[in-house]
């Protein structure tokens, strides 16, 4: 097609699936593309393309490990790091290996638990960054007013992988032990109105990244999960993994219940404003997560 009246919008197209699929065959066939004499592209622009796409493609991580303090989480303590990934540890999981990148905790996560030590490359995220980037997909109300459902939409947000693999959040607190270092306070299984169905808050992050071309999978080898992501070894673990599917009606019906309901508060804070949401729509919104992947919610992929 003749596109010399549009450029912007076949760049914007353009680097959108060098973002996607980022393997040299497909690098090839789009600079082959851009430099052959029919294709009616000013040179110019050409070369902007292949600036903003290289650019890009650094920008994003093809694999995020997201580490939570469940007992399990110290198996990925002598894991290899994933090749051209990072790993983003909540609360106190920077303990379980050194080369943690992101650290992301709440307000309220005491000062003598947070790294006491950090290199150049690593940085702290708290409410100041997740909150804005929880804000970007819905808002807290919605997501889940738990860390390892901030540190998702965080990671999604940031860092745009193509993989979101978790360990140690699977949510299920038996035993004298229920953290790696030992009694911990179940959070997620607080009394709170965004929390009523942990699993679909899972759905919805599952589907939310699959949108944006990004898998979650969890790397637990526990029985129970509230993590309704597709399992996998970790030595499995590779940056093209497949997006798992979800009926797209039910997801759209969900995010406009969403939009309805009016339920997102920027500076969230939502807990000053309990008395306005209505617990019965949100198990309806709820209700169309948990039917968007119902499916796909016990499946392993290896």
């Amino acid at each position: 097609p003749v596109l010399a009246d549009q450029p912007a919008s076949m760049l914007h197209d353009l680097t959108a699936a060098w973002c996607r699929e980022r393997r040299s065959a497909m690098r090839s066939i789009v600079v082959r593309l851009l430099f052959r004499r029919s294709t009616i592209i000013p040179v110019s622009h050409r070369y902007q393309f292949l600036l903003v796409g290289f650019m890009a493609s650094m920008n994003n991580e093809s694999i995020v490990l997201i580490l939570g303090s469940a007992p399990d989480a110290m198996r990925a303590a002598t894991w290899p790091k994933p090749g051209s990934g990072k790993v983003v540890s909540i609360n106190n999981a920077w303990r379980v290996r050194d080369d943690w990148d992101y650290c992301i905790y709440p307000d309220d996560f005491p000062v003598e638990k947070r790294p006491d030590r950090i290199d150049r490359a690593q940085k702290l995220i708290n409410s100041s960054v997740y909150v804005p980037a929880n804000n970007r997909f819905g808002g807290v109300v919605y997501a889940g007013a738990t860390m390892a459902f901030t540190a998702g939409y965080w990671a999604l947000s940031a860092l745009k992988p193509r993989v979101l693999a978790y360990l140690g959040c699977d949510m299920i607190y038996k035993g004298r032990n229920t953290h790696f270092y030992g009694q911990g306070k179940p959070d997620p299984l607080r009394e709170d109105v965004t929390l009523a169905s942990l699993e679909a808050k899972s759905a919805r992050l599952m589907t939310i990244a699959a949108e944006r071309h990004c898998a979650c999978i969890n790397l637990s080898e526990e029985l129970e999960s509230r993590l309704l992501f597709p399992r996998i070894s970790h030595r499995a673990l590779v940056a093209d993994l497949p997006v798992p599917s979800y009926d797209t009606e039910l997801a759209d019906k969900a995010l406009s219940l969403e939009n309805e309901a009016g339920y997102l508060i920027e500076d969230g804070q939502y807990w000053e404003h309990g008395a306005s949401f209505d617990p019965d729509i949100l198990s309806e919104i709820d209700r169309h997560w948990l039917s968007a992947v119902g499916a796909q919610s016990n499946s392993r992929l290896a």
